[in-house]
């Protein structure tokens, strides 16, 4: 689904700067924290459409904000929000394509004991026939010692 691709796609980039946090932190000691924005990002890559499950591309333009911070104690914290426009072409020409607007946040602690990431996506699109698609997306898992005690994925899809 769209969502689990995008999702797919951020998680190395979250459990990389949670790396990168939580090896610094101890070094400097400190609270620290960093902001990044972008704006115009576009991206194409292969999905099935989260409603039909229809093959095709969907190419995103988005503009975004990606915070991490770092306390004192070594723990670290991401979150992001990621919103923007999108188009839906599928591979099969007979099929509608679809453009819209998508929004995406997701978020992560690393600490000591644990660490856990989530993430909430929606999109709403416009069909080439007429018809209109409204998807949600919550996925979220939860590690402690290594073990994972929380994990589940829920999608609904509605028109």
């Amino acid at each position: 689904m769209f969502t689990k691709v995008l999702f797919r796609r951020l998680i190395p980039l979250i459990a990389a700067t949670g790396l990168l946090l939580v090896t610094a932190a101890p070094i400097s000691a400190a609270a620290s924290s960093t902001t990044q924005t972008f704006h115009g990002v576009t991206q194409s890559f292969e999905t099935p459409n989260p409603c039909t499950g229809d093959l095709g591309t969907v190419t995103t333009t988005s503009n975004g904000v990606f915070h991490t911070s770092a306390d004192a104690t070594g723990g670290t914290h991401v979150t992001g929000t990621m919103t923007g426009t999108f188009e839906f072409v599928p591979n099969d020409a007979s099929l509608p394509s679809y453009t819209g607007r998508f929004t995406n946040w997701f978020g992560g602690n690393v600490g000591a004991n644990g660490e856990g990431f989530w993430s909430t996506f929606s999109l709403t699109g416009y069909g080439s026939d007429g018809s209109v698609i409204h998807f949600n997306g919550n996925t979220q898992f939860h590690l402690s010692n290594g073990e994972v005690h929380v994990e589940f994925s829920f999608t609904n899809c509605r028109d």
